[in-house]
């Protein structure tokens, strides 16, 4: 299902013995960062208090079509954006070149961003 995405990001189609260069890396971070920056927005417009109440998120994945909706507390959701390579994504939607999965939950996982996209990550992080 990943596939067809990473051909289009990479223009090859054989996935399983692909190695991202660092550009791609970029790109890849980059994509990335523009929906963690949907979801900042989202989160700066919840009221005080309301970190019990599931939230939509939007996946935080490469693919520039993909619009799935993650449902998670607000609070979770701050967990995860407390450390700038981490990101947010529907299960399916890893990059095992440019990042580990370092958590798995019920509907979403989280991944960690390595190398050159890690950098990336942290370069475009939107807290201080």
């Amino acid at each position: 299902m990943f596939g067809a995405a990473r051909t289009h990001l990479s223009g090859r189609t054989n996935c399983e013995d692909f190695a991202m260069d660092e550009e791609l890396q970029r790109r890849v971070a980059s994509n990335e960062s523009m929906f963690r920056d949907v979801n900042e927005a989202l989160r700066s417009g919840r009221w005080p208090g309301e970190d019990a109440a599931p939230v939509a998120y939007r996946c935080e994945c490469a693919r520039l079509g993909c619009s799935r909706l993650i449902e998670l507390k607000a609070r979770d959701y701050e967990r995860v954006r407390a450390h700038p390579r981490r990101f947010l994504v529907a299960p399916g939607h890893e990059l095992p070149d440019v990042e580990t999965v370092v958590e798995r939950h019920a509907g979403y996982l989280v991944v960690q961003k390595r190398d050159e996209a890690g950098r990336q990550a942290e370069a475009t992080h939107p807290r201080p």
